[in-house]
């Protein structure tokens, strides 16, 4: 029986998707942010609950979408500061035996030997634990921030094309035998085993050998969120796992039957999809209600407009609240707005406000909310109509929520036989693939 998996975000920021929630009398978050010890317990308690991983989105720049500055995000704290997640890595990997973590890393801004080199360092320290969500860059500020003018959309995936084309290569120069280590000879290496790269590109250029030792899974697991046509290519071609955002069950189930369809056509096996949840926990229905409440009421309209803001490509301030989100262009996330435009589920149209609502709680995550119980049932729900890998769950307040949901939800879904009672292997790729 194939089991659920289950991987946990963060965004190395104040919040992953709430505003304001680094404001709730029941969030440590913020603090935590200057604490290696804070990641390091959080390693370990997903590790307790059998995670394959904490993943790691990334938003480099403060968004200046909104209002044509950055002033909202850095008001209210919508997802800045946003910190490097990379040390991160190192120390939950550290305190851990079997947690992967999924790094963002973005192929706008970083050259390929770089992010490879950095990438494959923490895999060799790992263990091999260490997984890529590769990114094209959508936000006008990242690009901003670097001296970089926004590509279009469908070229940035053709970048990143190349860009993967120079990291495989790197990855595979070493022939059998190549590293004898040898203390006796003294040959670390036999240089006529090890491949160099010669790659000149429309994009990159890149003369290497690799700077790193190979890891024991060979390289970083490779995630992606590609949504939209050409983002589906890009992920068919070179994704082990996908991570998606889908309002509902039924767009859920339609993406994956999407995906599907657009690895047979491209002669591959279908990728696992780990949808994103975000779930909100209490000891009853009524305390997970009554925290959802609060954590609402809190939400400036200002703040979820930002949000929105970025993922469109568009400032929301000068968008009528009412009009429909899909006669929005963008030219930034099309996945992001597909899946928000879907997210009534009725057939109805999505306005911008109503977007913006659930942008600033749970950025178009679908929300699982209740006791412990309810939470095991929904997740089961999800993930066998869905017919998804698992989820890359979301929790609003940290670290408690986590906890609870490793203290009360995860011992449900082990006796249901749903997720793993013991780790399969010590790779990332291990876990995440049996």
């Amino acid at each position: 029986m194939s089991r659920m998996h289950l991987v946990h975000m963060f965004f190395h920021s104040p919040i992953t998707h709430t505003a304001l929630s680094w404001a709730d009398e029941e969030d440590g978050h913020l603090a935590g942010m200057g604490s290696y010890a804070y990641w390091q317990d959080i390693a370990r308690t997903l590790e307790r609950g059998r995670f394959d991983a904490a993943f790691f989105a990334d938003t480099p720049a403060a968004s200046d979408q909104y209002k044509g500055g950055p002033e909202t995000p850095l008001e209210h704290g919508v997802v800045w500061p946003t910190h490097d997640p990379f040390p991160l890595a190192a120390v939950m990997t550290a305190a851990t035996q079997h947690l992967g973590i999924g790094l963002t890393l973005s192929v706008t801004g970083n050259p390929p030997y770089l992010a490879h080199r950095r990438l494959s360092t923490l895999d060799y320290l790992s263990g091999g634990r260490i997984g890529w969500n590769v990114v094209t860059g959508h936000m006008r500020s990242e690009h901003r921030a670097i001296g970089q003018g926004l590509v279009a959309h469908d070229e940035r995936y053709d970048m990143a094309d190349e860009f993967m084309e120079i990291c495989y290569a790197l990855w595979d120069a070493y022939g059998p035998g190549a590293l004898p280590m040898d203390k006796v000879s003294g040959v670390m290496a036999d240089p006529d085993k090890i491949r160099k790269l010669s790659h000149k590109g429309k994009y990159f250029t890149c003369d290497a050998v690799p700077a790193t030792l190979p890891s024991p899974q060979g390289r970083p697991v490779i995630f992606q969120a590609g949504s939209s046509g050409r983002g589906m290519e890009f992920a068919v071609k070179h994704a082990e796992a996908i991570f998606a955002i889908q309002p509902h069950l039924a767009a859920m189930r339609r993406f994956r039957e999407k995906f599907d369809g657009v690895a047979t056509a491209a002669g591959k096996d279908p990728v696992g999809v780990l949808f994103g949840l975000q779930y909100v926990i209490g000891s009853t229905d009524e305390e997970a209600q009554a925290r959802l409440e609060r954590l609402r009421s809190r939400i400036p309209l200002d703040a979820g407009l930002s949000r929105l803001s970025a993922p469109l490509g568009v400032d929301c301030s000068t968008l009528d609240p009412d009009q429909p989100l899909e006669d929005v262009p963008t030219q930034a996330s099309r996945g992001m707005a597909e899946a928000l435009s879907q997210m009534a589920g009725d057939g109805k149209k999505v306005t911008v406000r109503d977007a913006a609502i659930q942008m600033g709680l749970s950025v178009g995550l679908p929300q699982v909310v209740g006791s412990p119980e309810r939470i095991a049932d929904e997740l089961e729900r999800y993930w066998r109509d869905s017919g998804g890998l698992g989820f890359n769950l979301s929790a609003p307040t940290k670290p408690g929520m986590i906890t609870e949901f490793v203290d009360h939800v995860v011992p449900i879904l082990q006796q249901r036989g749903l997720v793993r009672g013991e780790y399969e292997g010590h790779t990332l790729r291990d876990n995440i693939t049996s």
